[in-house]
């Protein structure tokens, strides 16, 4: 479900945070609203993330040599996991592009051809990874893609609890794409 004219952010760290609040802003003018969507845990800042790549709601924040074999596709605190998991999924001679999603609102937005760029139609093992329903992510990962996500709730507990039980680590993400991978 869509809520017309709302911007939605799940930024990853600060980088990205700045970048939607300086979107937000400009939006906020237009008579625009914007949501954001914090996690409560601590978030490390990560290589890579930018200001101007939020403007444009997905971007690569890792990528390989050549056509990547898998992509990664983080949003919020996730998006650390991805890229954990793609440094050890490199480690084993495994082509890994991961991209940061921040926005879906503003990546629809761009061209076809950004889209391709970011999300290539040939690369069709991708793994989602945000701490939420699959629900929309099947438009990214395709049907060769999987999700890393929570499609129940119920559990109340300390946040890395709740993350460990609904499978949010490097591990559960590394089981993911390798299981796709073959």
């Amino acid at each position: 479900m869509k809520i017309p004219n709302l911007l939605v952010f799940r930024p990853a760290d600060g980088n990205e945070t700045s970048g939607a609040y300086k979107i937000a802003i400009e939006k906020a003018k237009q008579n625009a609203p914007s949501l954001f969507a914090f996690s409560r845990q601590n978030v490390p800042n990560l290589a890579g993330t930018s200001i101007e790549g939020v403007a444009k709601g997905g971007y690569t924040v890792v990528d390989s040599e050549g056509t990547p074999e898998i992509i990664l596709i983080g949003t919020g605190s996730e998006l650390s996991l991805a890229v954990t998991a793609a440094e050890k999924l490199t480690a084993e001679g495994k082509k890994v592009r991961v991209v940061s999603l921040p926005s879906w609102e503003l990546f629809e937005a761009q061209d076809a051809a950004y889209k391709e760029s970011v999300l290539p139609k040939a690369v069709t093992k991708r793994v989602s990874v945000e701490a939420a329903a699959s629900f929309g992510w099947h438009k990214y990962v395709g049907m060769e893609g999987g999700c890393v996500s929570i499609d129940t709730f119920g559990a109340s507990a300390p946040g890395n609890v709740c993350l460990e039980k609904f499978g949010f680590s490097v591990d559960n993400v590394l089981a993911k794409a390798k299981q796709l991978l073959g």
